[in-house]
């Protein structure tokens, strides 16, 4: 499983909107593109599919922006990987056994299925919230400077 630029950019969009709308302000989509420089026009087309999968919400007029739509404790790394990226299986016929007609007998399709979920639990295991408190911390620490 590898997971896309779409996925990868998304997720660092998300933690970045829950960081700094923190306050309940709308976050432009313009100023999540500078800060993890990544293109607007893409940015766009990420929000627009979490918009539909209900993670974030649009506000219109001169104070608009992007919000959250639950809380940040309330989303998990799998939520957004699962609307960018789509279901969290390696191999198709974990999810549609009718892809193979092997499916009802073969062993490794148990191994696939088992390792599947142990990457779904894991990334249902960290939440927007837990990984926006973790990136907090990585910025202290990059901002820390000794000089002897």
């Amino acid at each position: 499983m590898k997971i896309s630029t779409k996925g990868r950019y998304g997720l660092r969009a998300i933690i970045d909107l829950a960081v700094h709308g923190a306050s309940g302000t709308p976050v432009f989509l313009s100023d999540i593109a500078k800060r993890q420089n990544v293109s607007e026009k893409y940015l766009e087309h990420i929000f627009s599919a979490l918009h539909k999968g209900g993670i974030v919400k649009a506000q219109r007029g001169r104070n608009g922006g992007y919000l959250l739509e639950r809380p940040p404790d309330r989303i998990t790394i799998l939520d957004i990987i699962t609307i960018l990226e789509g279901p969290c299986t390696l191999v198709d016929c974990v999810q549609n056994s009718a892809v193979c007609d092997k499916s009802s007998i073969c062993v490794t399709r148990e191994i696939w299925n088992k390792l599947g979920a142990t990457i779904r639990n894991t990334l249902s295991d960290y939440t927007i919230a837990s990984l926006a408190e973790m990136q907090a911390l990585k910025g202290q620490q990059d901002s820390m400077m000794y000089y002897i």
